[in-house]
């Protein structure tokens, strides 16, 4: 629609000339775009983008729909004629025109039950391991064991999907949800969606194979991603989900870092004007670049062929055999060929910057941030890696400092030196389980502190008192005609999931009755629409199963300069146990802020001077431990050889 129309000039004619134009940037005000999208959905039963409205000067709308051509063809009605005849109605019947407006506005702003959100624990939705059960089940149906991912073409990575699985499979043992997880991670990182020159992955793929992306890179999807290849990791040992995870943060500290160390948004698909030019590569250009033996066997190895395997080109991809099977079909050292075949890369990836490359959408969104913030904290803990946490910390420093109003608020937006728009759920949920994770990665008390004062702010700027659950946006902000909430963990998890989690955890570090309350009564709040399709509300599960199965309270307490700290540390981070929390106490004054904020840590300290491990569970606690390999024990880790 932006070439056929709005770049047109009969079009904008008439537009200046009959209508406001108002272009929204949903990414920038979701809030107006969730408002508007339901009322798309309820006009004409579907939503998508782009998204078309036609209101009133009072912001009431009376038409909605999606894509439209500039005339009718094709039996689809066209911009301009659909634009002329509703000037001519405005102009004939206003009255007419403000009355269906109004009714549209009253039946969709009336309130909308979703169960029965009570306050109190007598009336609490009991918890239990059915709706794991329910959503395993609905994925197993929605399998593809060709080529993995749920459902058919078009297929979105969805990762958090695929963690729900990692972990029904740690808490069932069942096999077939591993085996899901695991074909669908081995699947996405072979295919072409991957960027096998420069890494990242591209949004979704168009079709059932993973080979042909739609090329643009978004910053939440590689967070996402980046976190369920970590989990995996953790569970499984596998390294090659290690190396993704640790490609992805490559790419977005390259390519996607701001230098005051935040992150940008995301990059485009098209360059000179036509999708994928940047990506992809003739047989012959490969051949020039790397040379004869060199360039036959990279092109042996990711597809590249002179017919194309797109469009005449081709999109680099290992669909259907890794380097490790090549390796052993070709007799080759599978160390030698990495080797060679990195070297290839680099090489490629060296005459790919010469390219016109796509354009980098270069706002600092709040959300997404928190996010990458996540993903780096649990990289950090997973990998040992200090440098990630670092990068998450000067995001969260330049967010602090850039997108906070003199008043406390956060907000949204950031680009060009101009912070804008009161944030949103997502900004304050995202953000405040990016700390949490970076305390755990860290030892940091501060973290946690910000936490808390996040979701202090959190609940009461979008808490619904008279139902529960979170509204999407906010009761300081623009008041729109109705308010959402948000629940569907889609592309991108709800804002109501991640709060679950930033609820479920600081109520055990801070032991908060109060926080456990909410916790309670934000799963209760959608009980019923959870139950009626448990396999969409992914996130939130895990988060519910959390609650009701909380692991270990893993406390350390010890210089931090200690081998023996840093060793129990790093052994408490780098395990698979999403629900465990891990404090970090150090002896004398330097532990008071850690103190003050978690309960935990009372009477945890060093016996005789040494450093000492408590775990605690069920509101038990072992006996507490000196020695590094009897920690391990308690933590059923495997002894090192």
């Amino acid at each position: 629609m932006e070439r056929e129309s709005f770049e047109d000039e009969e079009v904008a004619e008439l537009l200046n000339r009959e209508y406001v134009a108002i272009k929204v940037d949903r990414e920038e005000r979701p809030d107006i775009d969730h408002v508007y999208m339901t009322v798309c959905q309820a006009m004409t039963g579907q939503g998508g983008w782009p998204l078309t409205v036609i209101m009133t000067p009072e912001k009431q709308p009376f038409y909605a729909g999606t894509y439209y051509p500039k005339r009718t063809k094709h039996g689809r009605f066209g911009l301009m004629d659909l634009l002329e005849a509703l000037s001519e109605k405005w102009q004939e019947d206003q009255a007419e025109i403000v009355s269906t407006a109004g009714r549209v506005v009253e039946q969709l702003s009336a309130p909308r039950k979703r169960g029965e959100a009570k306050a109190s624990k007598d009336d609490a939705v009991e918890w239990d391991i059915t709706l794991l059960d329910q959503a395993y089940d609905q994925y197993d149906k929605l399998f593809d064991s060709a080529y993995g991912g749920l459902g058919r073409a078009p297929k979105f990575p969805t990762s958090h999907n695929i963690s729900l699985l990692l972990r029904y499979y740690h808490k069932t043992g069942k096999p077939f949800a591993l085996e899901m997880a695991e074909k669908t991670l081995e699947s996405m990182r072979q295919g072409g969606m991957y960027d096998h020159i420069g890494f990242g992955f591209s949004r979704y793929s168009t079709d059932e194979r993973w080979l042909v992306p739609h090329f643009e890179k978004m910053l939440y999807d590689n967070a996402l991603l980046a976190m369920t290849y970590i989990e995996a990791y953790q569970l499984t040992g596998t390294e090659s989900y290690a190396l993704t995870a640790k490609e992805i943060f490559a790419y977005v500290q390259r390519d996607m870092t701001d230098r005051g160390g935040a992150f940008y948004s995301a990059e485009d698909a098209d360059s000179e004007g036509v999708e994928g030019k940047f990506y992809v590569w003739s047989f012959d250009e490969v051949i020039e670049i790397l040379g004869e033996e060199d360039g036959d066997l990279y092109c042996d190895i990711f597809d590249i062929t002179r017919e194309g395997n797109f469009e005449d080109s081709n999109i680099p991809n290992l669909i259907g055999e890794d380097l490790g099977s090549y390796a052993r079909a070709k007799g080759i050292p599978e160390h030698e060929l990495r080797e060679r075949v990195e070297a290839a890369r680099r090489k490629l990836f060296t005459v790919r910057e010469q390219r016109i490359h796509p354009h980098k959408d270069d706002k600092i969104l709040t959300s997404w941030n928190g996010l990458m913030i996540m993903a780096l904290a649990k990289g950090a803990k997973a990998f040992g890696q200090v440098k990630y946490a670092e990068a998450a910390e000067r995001a969260v420093q330049f967010i602090l400092e850039q997108m906070v109003r003199k008043d406390g608020r956060l907000l949204a937006r950031y680009r060009d030196g101009d912070a804008a728009y009161p944030a949103y759920l997502d900004d304050y949920a995202f953000l405040a389980w990016g700390l949490i994770e970076l305390y755990e990665a860290t030892g940091r008390a501060t973290y946690l502190e910000q936490a808390r004062q996040l979701n202090a702010d959190m609940l009461k700027l979008f808490w619904d008192e008279a139902e529960g659950g979170f509204f999407f946006s906010s009761n300081d902000g623009e008041q729109l005609f109705m308010k959402s909430k948000e629940i569907y963990d889609g592309a991108m998890p709800a804002g109501n999931s991640a709060a679950l989690i930033v609820l479920a955890k600081l109520s055990r570090y801070l032991d908060d009755s109060y926080l456990r309350e909410k916790t309670e009564q934000l799963m209760q709040a959608f009980a019923e629409e959870i139950g009626g399709y448990p396999a969409g509300y992914s996130l939130f599960l895990a988060a519910a199963d959390a609650v009701h199965s909380p692991g270990e309270e893993i406390i350390i307490t010890g210089e931090l300069a200690d081998p023996v700290t840093q060793e129990m540390l790093a052994e408490a981070r780098s395990r698979y146990a999403p629900d465990s929390l891990i404090v970090f106490h150090p002896p004398g004054a330097a532990g008071a802020e850690i103190h003050s904020l978690c309960p935990l840590t009372e009477d945890k300290v060093p016996i005789d001077g040494k450093p000492t491990a408590y775990v605690c569970e069920n509101f038990a606690c072992q006996a507490p431990v000196t020695d590094l390999e009897a920690f391990r024990k308690l933590l059923n880790i495997s002894p090192q050889v």
